[in-house]
């Protein structure tokens, strides 16, 4: 088997392009796919689908170790690529956008597992939109903007740490698997990317409804400046004098700062505001 980049480089020289406007880089690193791999739940009869496949570079290597895949790409010229690359291999290709896919209609009442190198500007919508698919999910193992990637791990009172960091953490176990340099892909992005892995599961004793839950959540970060009381106050349309007594009531600081509140704190003020 051709190494990814002797792959990419062939399909280039026979007219592959990458397209800005989708957010194209193709990887050519069989050491980031090897990492990608080893950090992934693959088993034979876990159906698997690959979001953004591009040239095919990593569904080649993946096709082979499941039993039935799946490749969504949204570029028509990529698919034909895809489709004289991928021949004989057990895979469905999908022309479609991936904020459109539901996962039930893949594989059914199953759980399966999803990889993808995610278009760095839907990347936020598309995790969630996949993280809402869980009872379909196991996990995902996703290639990132490393900026995103550190968003999405932080803990509580770094600078980082905020709503997507809350909304992927409620729903999954996030491990950091490696940084990866711009020298991976081609063409070179003029950032950083990162490949994470998300298990699906539910937080620890987290019970409330998710609408009410980040209601306030957004409200408390929506001026990060600000303390709690008077951020919470402006985002929720309440009077402050009634936001203070309402935090003191279940022990919480107005004076606080948002990226502080652990999100077993957010679900104890969120209570505090139904």
């Amino acid at each position: 088997m051709e190494n990814a980049a002797e792959y990419t480089r062939r399909l280039v020289k026979h007219g592959a392009r990458a397209h800005k406007s989708l957010g194209q880089n193709f990887l050519i690193s069989d050491e980031v796919i090897e990492h990608i791999i080893s950090a992934s739940t693959l088993q034979p009869d876990v159906p698997l689908v690959e979001i953004g496949p591009g040239l095919g570079v990593l569904t080649r290597v993946l096709a082979p170790q499941v039993e039935k895949m799946w490749a969504v790409e949204l570029d028509d010229h990529k698919i034909s690529i895809l489709n004289k690359e991928l021949k004989g291999h057990p895979i469905e290709l999908i022309h479609q956008d991936a904020l459109k896919l539901d996962l039930k209609d893949l594989w059914g009442e199953k759980m399966g597992y999803l990889i993808g190198n995610l278009p760095y500007y839907i990347t936020s919508p598309l995790i969630m939109h996949f993280l809402e698919q869980e009872k379909q999910l196991r996990g995902m193992t996703i290639m990132v903007q490393k900026e995103v990637a550190d968003r999405i791990a932080a803990s509580p009172g770094s600078k980082t740490y905020g709503i997507l960091s809350i909304a992927v953490q409620i729903s999954a176990r996030v491990t950091k698997v490696m940084d990866v340099l711009p020298s991976a892909f081609w063409p070179a992005p003029k950032v950083t990317s990162a490949v994470i892995r998300l298990d699906l599961c539910s937080y620890p004793g987290f019970d409330m409804n998710r609408k009410d839950f980040f209601r306030v959540v957004k409200a408390a970060f929506s001026q990060r400046r600000k303390t709690l009381g008077n951020s919470l106050a402006g985002g929720l349309g309440i009077k402050k004098d009634d936001v203070i007594e309402r935090m003191q009531s279940v022990g919480i600081s107005a004076s606080r700062r948002a990226e502080s509140l652990s999100i077993e704190e957010f679900q104890v003020l969120s209570k505090a505001f139904l």
